[in-house]
């Protein structure tokens, strides 16, 4: 997703509403598509395994890639052998998933029925299903939803907003999770209450992906830094996300001066990006990037440039931790660590 796509989401003026009419034709499909899978028409198959769905309504910026991989690391928490299975769009979440957790398998399969049984025959007991909440042929055990707290206020769906479905399909979800990353506390659970706040609406959890650690890129076994140390300073945000802005404002909230540097979501980087990044990384005391462009642009920065950090996030259950972890429970049944 582009900044300029986003900035007309958020603007929600003339832009969007001209863009409507598509709007209710993609409704209409998705519509079509929905009451074929609810009347039996198209079926959902059983996987092998035991399945955890984590998605979203909406496009990008909902952190749905660190919550996956966090729901990984729960679940190997429990005794089990979870495997990921993902499209792999843009190349980059393999790669942060694979640095997030180095022992669980990643397997791309845009057919994710296949990629769970490919999970199945290399060990996996428990399968997380990335970005499949409107991908129904898989039958899964529990379909967590995400929903940024920071996009919390959309309503209009795809080309004129960034919903894919509106919130009555929540109904299909077990949990539904608000995530924050510049957003305050009372705004996510005001986001929780819009969206759960009708009959047959599932449970809502509220959690914050917190800034951690600078890791340096080239090095990220090297000393790192305290997010902390941001504060008062200059700072060049790199971005190829789906909310660039949400980024920039939690380094902005850390106290830095920002300027931002944002690409369309999964970019793909090349030597004459990094180069010109690295140029304006010279004119400012930091240039701090996601993980998700850590992977990709690492490889290619120039080793006599400044530094390049990218700011880890962590995850942090603020309300609901009950129904979030007896959810988790139903796929491993046992002791909760």
């Amino acid at each position: 997703m582009s900044h300029a796509i986003e900035r007309v989401w958020a603007a929600d003026g003339l832009a969007a509403r001209a863009l409507t009419p598509l709007s209710w034709l993609f409704a209409a499909g998705t519509g079509v598509r929905n009451a074929l899978y609810d009347l039996g028409i198209l079926r959902s198959e059983r996987l092998p395994i035991p399945a955890v769905s984590v998605g979203n309504l909406s496009v990008g910026g909902t952190g749905k890639t660190p919550l996956a991989a966090w729901i990984a690391r729960e679940l190997v928490a429990r005794g089990a052998k979870p495997a990921i299975v993902m499209r792999g769009y843009g190349g980059d979440e393999p790669l942060v998933h694979e640095r997030l957790n180095p022992d669980v398998p990643v397997i791309l399969n845009a057919d994710r029925v296949a990629g769970a049984r490919e999970a199945a025959q290399r060990g996996a007991t428990v399968v997380v299903l990335d970005d499949a909440f409107q991908h129904r042929r898989a039958r899964r055990d529990v379909d967590v939803v995400l929903v940024a707290a920071e996009q919390g206020h959309a309503s209009r769906l795809l080309p004129a907003g960034p919903l894919r479905e509106g919130r009555r399909a929540l109904r299909r979800a077990s949990l539904v999770i608000v995530t924050r990353k510049s957003a305050s506390l009372a705004d996510a659970e005001a986001v929780a209450a819009r969206w759960t706040g009708f009959a047959g609406a599932p449970t809502a959890s509220v959690v914050a992906l917190t800034p951690g650690p600078l890791h340096d890129v080239r090095d990220p076994a090297a000393a790192t830094l305290p997010p902390e140390a941001l504060a008062g300073k200059t700072v060049l945000a790199i971005s190829a996300v789906g909310a660039p802005s949400a980024f920039a404002a939690q380094l902005g909230a850390l106290g830095a001066v920002v300027t931002q540097a944002a690409f369309p979501d999964h970019h793909a980087f090349d030597a004459r990006d990094a180069a010109a990044l690295s140029a304006r990384a010279a004119s400012v005391d930091f240039a701090v990037c996601t993980l998700k462009d850590a992977v990709k642009l690492g490889p290619l920065w120039p080793r006599v440039a400044s530094p390049l950090w990218y700011l880890s996030q962590a995850v942090v259950v603020e309300r609901g931790a009950a129904p979030l972890h007896e959810a988790l429970d139903r796929l491993v049944p046992g002791v909760r660590p």
